[in-house]
């Protein structure tokens, strides 16, 4: 069975407002609030936490992510939300 193509936009615009990892193709990963996004795909987050290796590196707080550096974006669950973002 072959795997259909999905357009990314509505993924992104139904997950404003939602807690969301975004890992970038460097290995970093950001979670945040995903604010807001563009037409070409730049993500705005808040109340951002950085991770790298697995360790939490700081809290960012506001940030923006340009597009190209984006290897995934996943929204979190209500459980992992609850223990990762109020640490």
């Amino acid at each position: 069975m072959a795997a259909m193509p999905l357009n990314p936009k509505p993924f992104l615009n139904s997950l404003t407002g939602k807690p969301v990892v975004v890992k970038l193709k460097w290995g970093m990963e950001y979670k945040g609030y995903l604010v807001s996004t563009d037409g070409y795909m730049n993500l705005q987050l808040a109340n951002t936490e950085e991770y790298i290796d697995g360790q939490l590196a700081g809290n960012l707080g506001e940030v923006l992510i340009r597009c190209n550096n984006v290897l995934y974006v996943r929204g979190m669950d209500e459980d992992e939300d609850d223990a990762e973002m109020k640490d």
